[in-house]
């Protein structure tokens, strides 16, 4: 079976990592393979860790073959999942970064450290998939992260069928954003980036 190397930036113990861990161990059409951060790195965009020590740790994750947590970035953990180091392999046939909790489209790419995990494994020649899911704060529940991990086994499953057959296209990856409403998403349709962004939110405060 291909190799899935999966990984995020809400951490190791974020909700919807475990779902699409659980969609794909559920399917069995794939080893599923963890590498995550030991916490949220949400919006480090492509930062690394440039000096010191890194932690790793093992961690049980039903169904994967080998899980470990990082005190790092989204981009430190897929490097090292790539570098022989924590698995028997050092190059996956796929790495997944997500299920992110939160749309990342536009210019919100460049912030992403979900985004930023699959551009590295990009980088060094791996087929690689960031996707997320547009988490409204209020409205949404962690049943519509599995609904979205349900959802995007398809385009996983037909990625990997790319790959085996020669034809997923190299030096690119793809940025899988699931709308909120899942349940009654029509499809999906490779489109070009867009430039959306947020607007200033800084505010005043007294440190006194």
């Amino acid at each position: 079976r291909p190799r899935v190397l999966i990984t995020n930036d809400d951490g190791i113990a974020a909700p919807g990592l475990g779902a699409l861990v659980q969609a794909l161990v559920r399917g069995g059409r794939c080893n599923v393979n963890v590498c995550a951060p030991d916490s949220d790195k949400s919006g480090t965009g492509h930062g690394i860790t440039a000096r010191g020590v890194l932690e790793v740790g093992a961690v049980e994750i039903p169904g994967t073959s080998a899980s470990h947590e990082v005190g790092g970035t989204p981009v430190d953990c897929v490097s090292l999942g790539l570098s022989g180091a924590l698995f028997p392999w050092s190059k996956p046939d796929l790495v997944i970064s997500g299920i992110n909790k939160g749309s990342n489209c536009g210019l919100h790419i460049i912030y992403s450290g979900t985004v930023a995990a699959a551009r590295e494994a990009c980088i060094w020649g791996v087929p690689s998939l960031s996707i997320s899911y547009d988490w409204v704060r209020g409205k949404c529940k962690e049943e519509d992260l599995r609904l979205a991990a349900g959802a995007v086994i398809p385009l996983i499953h037909a990625a990997l069928q790319d790959i085996e057959q020669g034809k997923f296209p190299a030096g690119c990856f793809f940025n899988i954003d699931i709308p909120t409403d899942v349940e009654h998403n029509k499809g999906f349709k490779v489109t070009r980036q867009g430039n959306s962004r947020l607007g200033s939110q800084w505010r005043a405060v007294s440190t006194q």
